[in-house]
């Protein structure tokens, strides 16, 4: 019997998630796991690295038939989306944090919101500024009132010149 792969969209994305679920697992083995009942540090990335491992694994083993498959092409990779994805991820913690060896302060968790869904939406083929200040909004409101307000984590939220 001879097996070919009916898809290598499919093959090569259950490839990538099963790979990065395993490095997320492998990494989580650095913390303290714990056990269901006292869970560790450690324990949920292991979960869900874990799960999606299983799940990379099964959508690349079903991809895979007896049968001639379509054999659709991966395609080009989207660099713009990737490269605007990835640097608005960066500079959010960047903002957040701050880089202090260059004398840059942190600028909080509201404007590295802000910024960071503003180059974020820039990746799409159709950019509005209105649309993404909406979305920042809403997404700064709930963040403020989810980790602020109903966590209690202290962290900076507003820039060091505003505050003081």
């Amino acid at each position: 019997m001879h097996f070919r792969i009916k898809s290598k969209r499919n093959f090569a994305a259950g490839l990538m998630f099963a790979c990065v679920g395993a490095a997320f697992a492998i990494g989580a083995t650095n913390y303290n796991v714990g056990s269901a009942a006292r869970m560790g540090p450690g324990y949920f990335p292991l979960m869900v690295g874990t799960l999606l491992a299983l799940l990379g694994l099964g959508v690349a083993v079903a991809s895979i038939g007896a049968r001639q498959g379509d054999g659709d092409p991966i395609g080009q990779i989207a660099w713009k989306p990737l490269g605007f994805i990835i640097g608005a991820n960066l500079l959010f913690g960047v903002l957040l944090a701050g880089l202090h060896g260059i004398g840059l302060p942190a600028m909080g968790l509201i404007a590295a919101i802000y910024a960071l869904v503003v180059v974020a939406c820039m990746a799409g083929s159709h950019f509005s500024m209105k649309s993404a200040l909406i979305l920042a909004t809403v997404l700064a409101v709930g963040s403020y009132l989810t980790f602020i307000v109903g966590l209690s984590l202290q962290f900076q939220v507003w820039p060091t010149f505003i505050t003081g």
